[in-house]
């Protein structure tokens, strides 16, 4: 299918525990991480992307791991939605974030050069293009490189990747093409990063993804040990999980008023000058 054909429906309040992001495709519900494919062509060059935290904006979605198909919600730490900080001057993120589908980062894998285990996601996706996405969006995109974060002893990949629709797709073949056309902002990631900070090359990822991939099969064929995670899909080949699901939306209700935010959330933070300095 092309990205184009892939709906989304809301359901829930914006700004809620309850905001839901659900897919469609080919009319009927599908899951967003089983049933989208990982790859567009034959030749593997091209990748969906499903975008959950579109660039500029605070609230932070992800993929639900637990619940049936697998929609887009708001993340909650102690019972609180989770918004990211504005750095100065970037409101927001600054990428449009999200997950490569059909990936899965094995929580029983240890990764020999740091030590840590998977975790238990889709792999992350950082996607640097001029056009501003929106939650729930799937993007086709082109690999650049990865980047190893290390968070709380787990393994989490970055990969760095762009829509091949962007002006400057055609240029962007390398890390190095990323910092001779973009301006890197100052500042850290709050997470140790692996590889002393630096982002591996296009070979490299691919491999990652070609990974990740192989343990999402392993996952959706019941051959991998898996918690909390909902495999049920529409339209994966010998899926134990596959669920008829043409009306399994017809419950929703529609989206109404957004909820308020705290005003903290729109302001400014400033990096310390000695932070600066250091990077």
């Amino acid at each position: 299918m092309l990205a184009t054909e892939y709906k989304v429906r809301k359901s829930g309040q914006l700004n809620t525990p309850d905001f839901r992001i659900h897919f469609q495709g080919g009319g009927v519900p599908i899951s967003s991480w089983h049933d989208i494919p990982l790859y567009v062509n034959h030749e593997r060059s091209i990748l969906n992307m499903i975008v959950e935290i579109p660039r500029w904006s605070n609230a932070k979605y992800e993929i639900s791991r637990s619940e049936p198909l697998n929609p887009i919600q708001q993340d909650t730490r102690n019972g609180t939605m989770r918004f990211v900080h504005n750095i100065f001057p970037f409101k927001g993120y600054i990428w449009n974030y999200g997950a490569l589908p059909r990936t899965w980062e094995d929580p029983s894998h240890v990764f020999r050069e740091t030590d840590t285990y998977g975790d238990n996601d889709p792999l992350d996706a950082l996607e640097i293009g001029e056009q501003v996405g929106y939650p729930g969006q799937i993007k086709q995109v082109k690999v650049i490189g990865v980047m190893l974060l290390l968070d709380e002893g787990e393994t989490d990949w970055k990969v760095l990747v762009i829509d091949i629709n962007d002006p400057l797709a055609p240029k962007l073949n390398s890390t190095e093409d990323v910092r001779m056309y973009y301006k890197v902002p100052d500042g850290k990631p709050e997470n140790k990063a692996a590889f002393a900070g630096q982002f591996k090359e296009k070979d490299y990822a691919t491999k990652v993804i070609q990974d990740c991939n192989e343990s999402w099969d392993r996952l959706i064929s019941n051959s991998a040990k898996h918690e909390g995670i909902s495999l049920s899909n529409a339209t994966v080949a010998d899926s134990p999980h596959k669920i008829i699901s043409r009306y399994l939306h017809d419950h929703l209700v529609e989206t109404s008023p957004p909820a308020r935010v705290q005003e903290h959330i729109d302001k400014f933070s400033y990096l310390h000058k000695s932070l600066k300095e250091s990077v």
